[in-house]
């Protein structure tokens, strides 16, 4: 059974244009960049774009106005609208919104990816009703996908849709409407960041009903049943797989742990088993979240015991990860982990996916200028971590999701939007304008020395991820873009 990964780095190696012809959007078909010396559109037709935000659209024009470099204006302008062109599906259930959100090239939702994809949009949603109409569909679609299954990572548009090859042998408790059933906390971050980032933005608390209450009670209970304090608790998995990432030992538990009061995710945001369960990003991310839970309980529902147990809860695992999750280099400084076991064994590497070292501060767990994040992320973009890279295209950081030699254009990203450098942002910005192999995306990875070579065509994430770095430098560094 060939899993998620063998399809997508087979379609990236070049199968892709012929096996997907008829099933990408129009901006994947278009040949060459330019043509009479102008960059075209690679966006789809506006009657075949699945949902247009007035704002997002005037915010697009503003910005590719002030950038002076064609090419990467005419990467802005295929990039940042690319979820809401390609991927949103809006509809209502129960009289109220409802939004799935495709992650691109899987007809699936990943509540990370949705999450993610919709976050530069948030700050446009006060002055645009349809847009808010969108993530208000988004935000309850993800509380009633938690509901369901707090343990999945990915959800299918319903329970009658057939489920993803990949998954179709996993050894797991799967319910009809989940597509993947992967245990990965940041999974249960990302909806309550989008839900924080949405009120404090636009003030609306329709969302926040007793159905998002309900799915909030159940996050604090599952991070809490995988502290494993008294026992390993209701998860396992298993998938028949020749590749050691896709599975987890020991009877589907995973890796032995000593607990300590950090939450166990047995899968990283790369969907690749962890080495040692206790991933100290997800965990860090996870105090951010708790803390924003316990702002809306106290001031939306005026629930101030829940915001007592969620404050509760986040000062535990930030202690906990604190104290086991930090290494010291020979030169004695400290720097973060990225997965430990409580036993006293740690792992550095970082992965380009979010939570990641780089993307601490992007998150919101740290200050960029905070020191431990600082060596932290000098050493993720070095020799030290083993899925560092060095080509003759570009560096940065890949992934074991995409095996060894390649790079992640989300790691550039991240390195960019966590820099305060001028040059540093620059050579981001190059690499990143000349390895998209002339499609005008972002992808999921390229090879060091050759971008032509790369997965997944279709990425939504990376995408909107590289609109957003783009309206922040707009924001912060307009000098860059105009200069």
């Amino acid at each position: 059974m060939p899993t998620r990964r063998d399809i997508l780095q087979f379609l990236g190696a070049g199968a892709s244009a012929s096996l997907l012809a008829g099933a990408l959007p129009a901006f994947a078909a278009a040949t060459p960049a330019a043509k009479g010396g102008a960059f075209v559109s690679r966006r789809p037709p506006k009657g075949e774009r699945r949902f247009v935000s007035a704002a997002v659209e005037r915010q697009l024009a503003r910005i590719k106005a002030q950038i002076s470099d064609p090419e990467l204006a005419w990467l802005f302008e295929n990039c940042y609208p690319n979820t809401l062109d390609t991927t949103v599906q809006t509809g209502t259930r129960d009289g109220k919104p409802d939004t799935f959100v495709i992650t691109g090239d899987i007809e699936a939702m990943w509540l990370r990816d949705s999450s993610a994809q919709v976050h530069p949009y948030i700050p446009l949603a006060k002055q645009d009703p349809t847009l808010r109409r969108m993530l208000h569909g988004l935000i309850r679609r993800q509380s009633r996908c938690i509901r369901l299954d707090p343990y999945a990572n990915a959800f299918l548009p319903d329970g009658a849709t057939q489920r993803l090859k990949w998954s179709l042998d996993d050894v797991t408790e799967m319910k009809p409407g989940v597509g993947e059933r992967k245990w990965e906390v940041d999974s249960l971050c990302y909806p309550i960041r989008l839900a924080h980032e949405y009120w404090r933005a636009t003030g609306d608390t329709a969302p926040f009903d007793d159905g998002w209450r309900e799915a909030m009670r159940i996050v604090l209970r599952t991070f809490r049943e995988q502290q494993r304090l008294h026992d390993r608790g209701p998860y396992t998995f298993q998938r028949p797989s020749t590749l050691a990432t896709e599975t987890l030992v020991l009877g589907g538990y995973g890796q032995p742990t000593r607990p300590n009061g950090m939450i166990h995710s047995m899968f990283r945001p790369s969907d690749d088993a962890c080495v040692y369960p206790l991933f100290v990003p997800a965990n860090l991310f996870a105090v951010t979240v708790l803390r924003q839970l316990a702002e809306m309980s106290r001031t939306i529902h005026h629930d101030r015991d829940f915001a007592s147990d969620c404050r509760a809860l986040a000062d535990q695992v930030e202690k906990a990860t604190r104290q086991h999750g930090m290494m010291r280099d020979a030169d004695g400084q400290s720097f973060w982990a990225y997965e430990v076991d409580g036993y006293g064994n740690q792992l550095f590497i970082d992965d380009a996916n979010a939570p990641g070292l780089l993307s601490l501060a992007y998150l919101g767990c740290c200050e960029r200028d905070e020191p431990v994040f600082q060596r932290s992320r000098q050493l993720a973009w070095s020799e030290r971590n083993p899925y560092f890279c060095r080509g003759r295209a570009a560096e940065g950081v890949g992934s074991p999701h995409s095996g060894l030699r390649t790079i992640w254009p989300m790691a550039i990203m991240q390195y960019a939007l966590a820099s305060d450098d001028d040059a540093q942002i620059r050579q981001c910005l190059h690499w990143l304008k000349t390895t998209h192999a002339d499609t005008g995306f972002m992808h999921e990875a390229f090879d060091q020395d050759d971008p032509a070579k790369f997965t997944r065509d279709w990425f939504a994430w990376a995408n909107t991820l590289f609109g957003e770095l783009i309206v922040d430098l707009a924001q912060r560094k307009p000098h860059l873009l105009s200069g």
